[in-house]
């Protein structure tokens, strides 16, 4: 896609930290004008005892698997010293989560390959044992999917809160500048995103792009309230910013 697709479009990253720095790269690459404004910001967990407790587990080899459900899930792991063992497979839900898992220096052993959500860890899910014991450390406001359908295929799966999403209150710069329709784009990657873009900033103009990083955040982008104009299948970065180019080129 041309490097100066996106030229002069100004488009709002609701998400700082890594994903939001990598995406406003990509965007600056085609020539677009990224507004970094963090909607949503990652607490500690609201149980730290059973986080602590589940953690000695997994370094003392007790689990089988550990499913890993975002990148925050990772910088948790990081935080608290995880080492994990030889015996423990790792599943990531993403290539996003893959690659930071593989940044911290864990090796992955699984992503699925046509559905990167809960569901289709479940649905592909590489080891036909039964009995497994699974670890799943997720954000306190993770739907259940992972863990029930992993249920249903007949394993012990241990859910714990990794970490609590919170809300960010936008600037009245950022909010005057969407309802303005001085920025034409709103990049979603998480339903959570999607809630905070929908509670802060809607009704958004009509000219406002939406774009929604894969079918899952696309539903609960609709559930929130916002219309979505731009869905990219792949949950990558990359393929975010290229749908967007094609989106404004045609």
């Amino acid at each position: 896609m041309a490097k100066k697709a996106l030229e002069g479009l100004r488009v709002l990253v609701p998400r700082g930290g890594n994903w939001g720095d990598s995406i406003a790269a990509l965007l600056r690459d085609h020539s677009a004008i990224p507004v970094i404004a963090p909607l949503i910001n990652f607490a500690p967990s609201e149980n730290v005892p059973a986080l602590a407790n589940a953690f000695h587990e997994l370094n003392d080899g007790q689990f089988d698997w550990i499913a890993v459900t975002s990148a925050t899930t990772v910088d948790v792991l990081t935080a608290s010293g995880v080492k994990i063992p030889e015996n423990t497979k790792i599943a990531a839900v993403g290539e996003t989560t893959a690659g930071a898992l593989s940044s911290a220096g864990h090796r992955v052993d699984f992503v699925p390959e046509f559905d990167n959500s809960g569901r289709g860890l479940v649905k592909e899910w590489p080891d036909a044992n039964s009995g497994l014991r699974v670890l799943a450390p997720q954000s306190n406001l993770a739907d259940t999917t992972l863990v029930d359908g992993l249920g249903v295929l007949g394993h012990e799966v241990v859910a714990v809160s990794a970490y609590t999403t919170v809300g960010v209150a936008a600037s009245d710069k950022v909010r005057e500048d969407v309802a303005s329709g001085r920025i034409s784009a709103v990049l979603i990657s998480s339903g959570s995103v999607a809630r905070q873009v929908a509670e802060q900033l809607a009704p958004l103009p009509e000219t406002t792009i939406v774009a929604c990083i894969g079918p899952r955040t696309a539903f609960d982008a609709r559930a929130a309230g916002l219309t979505v104009h731009i869905i990219a299948e792949d949950r990558s970065s990359e393929s975010l910013v290229e749908t967007l180019c094609e989106y404004i080129s045609r």
